[in-house]
């Protein structure tokens, strides 16, 4: 699974620190992410999402492609 954070982080203008403040991580965490070094759970996935006012789908991208619902 690919994501899309780092360029969504940078549309807000967030740094990893408060980023992971907002969404109750460590920024090691939001490291890990950007980089697909982790996979996020669900719950977090959402936090996530929220933080950027889109759908989970927005951010994240199953084997190169995007998720429709």
């Amino acid at each position: 699974m690919k994501n899309k954070l780092k360029m969504y982080r940078a549309t807000l203008g967030l740094t990893q620190e408060a980023l992971a403040d907002k969404i109750g991580v460590t920024r090691q965490t939001v490291i890990a992410i950007e980089s697909d070094k982790y996979l996020p759970s669900l719950g977090l996935a959402f936090k996530i999402a929220r933080v950027f006012h889109v759908g989970v789908e927005d951010v994240f991208i199953v084997d190169g492609k995007e998720v429709s619902i």
